[in-house]
This record gives structure tokens, C-alpha cells and sequence, in this order.
């Protein structure tokens, strides 16, 4: 079968998808205090119910992968978004910790069953374009994120409860992926990205990529209630913080290209990595909400283009051919941010939340701390 070619219609849709993967996303991080409150769960529970986001993913993605490549991508980019916006408000009836279990495995796995489709379907367009496409694809996740959170929260501070705001999200996301649908290229997809263990400076590419996603994730799954502990805000606000992240990552991730080519690839690590560091301490070190949203917005904008920088060493490395040390920095990073969060958890649980989110920034700090080793041309 001859290789589809990229046209404006395919950009469009891949890019629709990559919206609202983080528009469904951002959707669940204001309603996580919800889900708490529903199911009576303390910080340890909750990170166990988080685990199961995490396995959820884990289990479909390798499917999803597999399946991509023998089918093409669009069969399951419809799934998973289908999938999550039928599962996501569902997540708002249920008071019973298992039924919360249960339903988080299957967002999980819808969640991931889009990521994993949409990025191999942005491989395909991409390689029928005369230029780079995948930056901006990506940031169009990010701005997802930031209309989900942003959108969310505004429905639960003008009284809708946390079902009808998330069932108003869902129906919008599935609005856009009918609009999308003819669009989206009905080929046979790319090679699967099967897990393949990382070896040598691979390694380390893909622990820095896990780092990255774990803090991501801990601001998704976590940061409203962090703010709540700390009364700066009342439940209906909760997807503040993460509106702030995402502005920035946003602004970072859509200039990231240029940044990039101006400063190289050791100060983006190395600036990127001290501002998201510093972001973490201005966060848990104030008591002020409009300083907390600085917290947020200086970890979105020094993190937003450090698993960029990451992926393309990881492609120009020589220990392991390019294509299967991106696919092992991939599942690996994705570890950080579906596993991650549960981690904090138990950590919050034994400890606090902010020692757990300390913990995060001092994961964090390896970044700028090995910046030489990440970008340097041999390995």
C-alpha cells in the first residue's frame, strides 16, 4: 500500500487529537479532590487508586502499539478518545473506592490507547510533510490541557456538579473527534513501538524522560490538593494550578523549536531544569495563591522542553538504533507520569504532600545536574 501523504486535512486532525488527549486529561485534575471527597480515601488510597490509571496505561499501550501497526491508527485513536469520555464522568458517580479502582483502569487504558495511536498517526503525517510537524503537534496536547482545566474549573465555580461538568467536557471532545474522524488517515500504521530495555546513555535518556513525566504528573493528579491542604483555594478552583502549568508549557513547547536553535540543547536542559526546580520551591514554600500559580507556571515553563531535548539525544545516540531507543525513553517516561503519582501517594501518606512534592523537585534538579552527559555528541 503506498505511503498516504501529509495534507491539511490529516494536520488538522492529528492535531484534534492531540487536543483533546489533553483536554480529557486536564479534565480529571480538577476533579480529583471530587473523587477523594466521594470515596472517603486518605492520601495512601488514593495514590492505590492512581496506581490503577497507571496499570490501565501500561497494559494498553503495547496493545495499542501492536495493533496500530497491523491495522493503522485511526481504529484506535477512536477507541481511546471514545473511550475516556464515556469513562471519565462516570468516575463522578461512583462512591465506593473499587468502583473508582475499576473505573480509573479503564480511562487508564483509554488515555493511553490515544496517546499511543495519535503520536503513531502524527509519525505517519509527519513523514509525508517537507518539514518538522511534530512540536506543534505536541503543543496542541498542551493546549488541550490547559482549555480542559481551564474549562472544567469554570463549570464547577458556576455550580455544576463534578458529573455534569465532566459529561459537558466528554460531549465536546466527542464532537471533535466525529469532526476529525474522515479526516484521520486510513493506512497501516508504523512500526510498533514495542517496550525495548534501554542500555548505556539510553538509560539515563529514559529515567530523565520518567523524571520529567512524574513531575507533569504530579501537578496533574496532585497539585489541587495540594493547594487545597494548604486552604488556598476551595475545590471548585482546583484545576488553577494546572491552568498556570500548561499556559507556560504551551508558550514553551509552541517557541521550542527556535528556543532550541538559539540557546542549544545543554542551556535548555540546564535553564529549563533550575527554572522548573525553582518553580517547586516557590510553590511549597508560600502560603499566597498568586504565588503558587508563579510555582506552577516557572515548573511549565522550564520543563516544556526538556523531554524534547531528551528524545531527539535519544535519536542521535549510538548505543541502540535510533527508533528503539526512542520507543524505550517513551515507555519508560510514560512510567513516571502513570506510576509516578501513586508514589507520591504512599509518600504523602507516611510523610506529607509537600515532602513528597520536595521530593519531585529533588528528582528534578538530576536534569541541569547531568545537562553535559544528556547532550553531549558522543556517547
Amino acid at each position: 500500500m503506498p505511503r498516504a501523504t501529509s495534507t491539511p486535512a490529516t494536520r488538522l486532525a492529528t492535531r484534534i487529537g492531540f487536543f483533546v488527549a489533553g483536554f480529557m486529561m486536564a479534565v480529571w485534575a480538577p476533579l480529583v479532590p471530587y473523587a477523594k471527597e466521594f470515596t472517603g480515601s486518605d492520601d495512601r488510597q488514593l495514590g492505590q487508586l492512581l496506581l490503577c490509571l497507571g496499570i490501565g496505561s501500561m497494559i494498553a499501550m503495547p496493545i495499542t502499539g501492536v495493533v496500530s501497526s497491523r491495522t493503522g491508527a485511526k481504529p484506535m485513536i477512536l477507541a481511546g478518545a471514545f473511550g475516556i469520555s464515556i469513562a471519565l464522568p462516570l468516575l463522578m458517580l461512583a462512591h465506593d473506592p473499587l468502583v473508582l479502582g475499576a473505573g480509573l483502569l479503564l480511562v487508564g487504558a483509554s488515555l493511553g490507547t490515544l496517546d499511543v495511536s495519535i503520536n503513531v498517526h502524527a509519525v505517519e503525517v509527519e513523514k509525508g510533510h517537507a518539514g518538522t510537524l511534530m512540536s506543534g503537534f505536541h503543543g496542541m496536547f498542551s493546549v488541550g490541557g490547559l482549555t480542559g482545566a481551564a474549562f472544567t474549573s469554570f463549570l464547577l465555580t458556576q455550580g455544576f456538579s463534578p458529573f455534569l461538568a465532566a459529561a459537558t467536557a466528554a460531549v465536546i471532545a466527542i464532537g471533535l473527534i466525529i469532526f476529525a474522524m474522515p479526516k484521520f488517515l486510513s493506512v497501516e500504521g508504523g512500526e510498533a513501538p514495542a517496550f525495548v530495555l534501554p542500555k548505556g546513555i539510553v538509560l539515563l535518556f529514559a529515567l530523565l524522560a520518567a523524571i520529567a513525566f512524574m513531575a507533569e504528573g504530579a501537578l496533574l493528579d496532585w497539585g489541587a490538593l495540594l493547594l487545597l491542604d494548604q486552604n488556598m483555594i476551595v475545590p471548585a478552583q482546583g484545576g488553577y494550578g494546572y491552568m498556570a502549568f500548561s499556559v507556560t508549557m504551551s508558550i514553551g513547547r509552541f517557541t521550542g523549536d527556535r528556543i532550541i536553535a538559539a540557546l542549544g540543547s545543554f542551556k535548555v536542559l540546564l535553564i529549563g531544569g533550575i527554572l522548573a526546580v525553582l518553580g517547586f520551591a516557590v510553590l511549597l514554600t508560600t502560603d499566597s495563591l498568586p504565588f503558587a500559580m508563579l510555582g506552577f507556571a516557572l515548573i511549565g515553563l522550564g520543563a516544556a522542553n526538556i523531554v524534547p531535548v531528551i528524545f531527539s539525544a535519544a535519536g542521535r545516540q549510538t548505543i541502540m538504533p535510533g527508533g528503539m531507543a526512542i520507543a524505550a525513553v517513551t515507555t519508560v517516561g510514560y512510567a513516571g507520569i502513570l506510576l509516578g503519582p501513586a508514589a507520591i501517594g504512599y509518600v504523602a501518606e507516611a510523610y506529607s504532600l509537600p515532602t513528597a512534592f520536595w521530593l519531585v523537585a529533588a528528582l528534578m534538579a538530576v536534569i541541569p545536574l547531568t545537562a553535559h552527559i544528556t547532550t553531549r555528541k558522543s556517547s
